[in-house]
């Protein structure tokens, strides 16, 4: 199926950073603090930089979202719908 939304990357256009990589760099700077063994400026611009990433993961994440509810609207009359994270039990699912 061919549909007529801008194919965005899964790449900050700003940065041009993948969501994986902000991650990986997020999750080695968690690592380094949890260490303590940092001094305290460096503890702190790890932490400030660590900040940063967090919120460049959630506009990642804000944008992957807003793709596939364009995908889905425009998918044979089907509506948006909230997300339920998987929550639904065995029985419930379909097949």
């Amino acid at each position: 199926m061919q549909t007529d939304l801008p194919m965005e990357s899964t790449e900050d256009a700003a940065s041009g950073r993948s969501f994986e990589h902000a991650l990986t760099e997020l999750e080695d700077h968690v690592r380094k603090l949890d260490s303590g063994e940092l001094p305290l400026e460096e503890a702190l611009a790890l932490f400030e930089r660590g900040v940063a990433l967090v919120k460049e993961c959630h506009e990642l994440l804000d944008g992957a979202e807003r793709r596939i509810v364009e995908v889905t609207r425009g998918m044979d009359g089907l509506q948006e719908a909230p997300f339920d994270g998987g929550s639904r039990g065995a029985d419930d699912r379909d097949g």
